[in-house]
């Protein structure tokens, strides 16, 4: 399979004038700012380089993992000990019934903007685009930070645990590079109490990261209070926080430290106790953001680890989560009107999951808007398993029909691969489709530099702004 010419070209997603121009003359120079990404801190310190493509790749995808299962590749080629360039194969091999998934549109995207390929990934062409790519990958430029400054990227916010040191995030500050490489705390181990023994091994670790005996919960928050300000001296703005739902439950702080107490000696929590612990520690950390001005998110909607065979033989993050449908508006709404009422709710981001629930997220965000900064609660971009051409669009225009398009914060690519920044592209060329499509239908006005402000602000300035940086 050869390249085709109408496939990828400059217009590829982009269906008149108006969008092109958009694309073109407004959103493609703009540099990237990726507030939420799970890449390695330490890569980038290291500038690590990369000994082939499937290292680069497709270690630790479990979006390519997940394909090359549906398409009949044995766990060996995927998560297992095959040798790198047998993996690569079986990728190559799914690509061709990978059409009208997003991974067919990404990785040719990869292929041509990092290395410059055209040629169609498929069995016929693995071998010469492995040994391409791998000799480029040799290179200087090809390292790490050449990787990110080919895309422009200007800032990342890394995925951190609050027991985590920092260390990588010191040392890239200290040196001369220009890329900012800022940590985001994900204090998600904080309130796992489903497994004692576990939650009980991690308490440890958090004590001896803030210097605290942690055995009551008053210790437990003045230790993750110590690891807040420790992150924000090292240039953390941001919290982050995967959930089902976000918790909330009337009066929990006045039994939280009964609860945590019991499950620091060992003992299991029923779900409803997890939930009113959980949402108590979550209202304590709300309040520490907005105290420092930071901004927190919720990916919201994730089932995660659905096969316990799967989960036992390859561990979590491993391709097998999936959506989930959980009651999402009533609590979320307690939550964030619990904190409001007090004054005491920061910027806030929520991403959703389920596009069953777009319209709940949507309106959601402006009961909380209080006119203190534009866009104060925003609906991130679509996440996950919506991070494609039709869930993009969806969420476009459900916040356009029902908020402010124009204060959105963008997109991110939410990705352990340093290949992955050409979602942004990706991101940019449907939002000056949708643009662009209601101007040619006389839906817009005709005014080309404004709407290429709007443009600019949703793919650069908005996020610049709203974090910061």
């Amino acid at each position: 399979m050869n390249s085709t010419p109408n496939f990828l070209g400059p217009d590829f997603l982009l269906e008149n004038e108006f969008s092109s121009r958009l694309y073109h003359e407004y959103a493609e120079g703009m540099p990237i700012i990726d507030y939420h990404n799970h890449l390695s801190p330490h890569d980038i310190n290291s500038n690590r380089q990369f000994q082939n493509l499937t290292e680069l790749w497709l270690d630790g995808d479990h979006y390519k993992w997940r394909a090359m299962r549906t398409n009949g590749v044995p766990e060996k080629y995927c998560t297992g000990d095959a040798p790198p360039f047998e993996k690569f194969v079986k990728w190559a091999e799914t690509m061709p019934y990978a059409i009208r998934n997003p991974l067919y549109h990404w990785s040719h995207l990869e292929l041509k903007n990092y290395f410059g390929i055209n040629e169609l990934l498929s069995p016929a062409t693995a071998r010469t685009i492995y040994s391409q790519c791998g000799a480029l990958l040799l290179q200087e430029d090809f390292k790490v930070r050449g990787l990110l400054n080919k895309m422009k990227v200007e800032v990342v916010c890394t995925t951190d645990d609050p027991v985590d040191s920092l260390t990588s995030h010191q040392q890239l500050a200290q040196s001369d590079v220009s890329l900012r490489m800022l940590p985001t705390f994900r204090p998600d181990k904080v309130y796992a109490f489903s497994d004692p023994v576990a939650y009980s091994v991690y308490l440890e670790r958090i004590s001896a990261a803030a210097g605290i005996v942690i055995e009551r919960y008053d210790q437990l928050l003045e230790a993750l209070e110590k690891r807040i300000d420790f992150f924000h001296q090292q240039g953390c703005r941001v919290s982050d926080h995967g959930l089902e739902l976000l918790p909330f439950v009337l009066n929990a702080e006045q039994t939280a430290a009964a609860l945590f107490h019991k499950v620091r000696n060992g003992s299991s929590l029923s779900d409803e106790e997890q939930q009113s612990l959980r949402a108590a520690i979550l209202i304590q950390l709300s309040k520490m953001y907005h105290q420092r001005g930071w901004v927190q998110q919720f990916h919201l909607g994730a089932l995660r680890n659905n096969s316990s065979r799967k989960l036992r033989e390859l561990g979590p993050d491993s391709g097998f989560d999936s959506i989930g449908d959980f009651p999402q508006a009533r609590s979320m709404s307690q939550f964030f009107n619990f904190l409001d009422n007090s004054n005491q709710l920061t910027k806030t981001i929520i991403y959703n999951l389920n596009p069953a629930d777009n319209e709940v997220f949507a309106t959601m965000i402006g009961n909380f808007n209080d006119g203190s900064i534009a866009g104060k609660i925003q609906w991130g971009s679509g996440w996950w398993f919506l991070d494609q051409k039709d869930g993009m669009e969806k969420q476009l225009n459900t916040l356009s029909n029902l908020g402010l398009l124009s204060r959105f914060v963008g997109m991110v690519t939410d990705s352990r691969s340093f290949l992955s920044f050409p979602r942004h592209e990706y991101f940019r060329r449907i939002l000056c489709n949708l643009i662009g499509k209601d101007m040619a239908k006389g839906e817009l006005p005709h005014d080309l530099p404004w709407m290429g402000k709007i443009v600019q602000d949703i793919c650069y300035h908005n996020s610049k702004n709203y974090f910061g940086f």
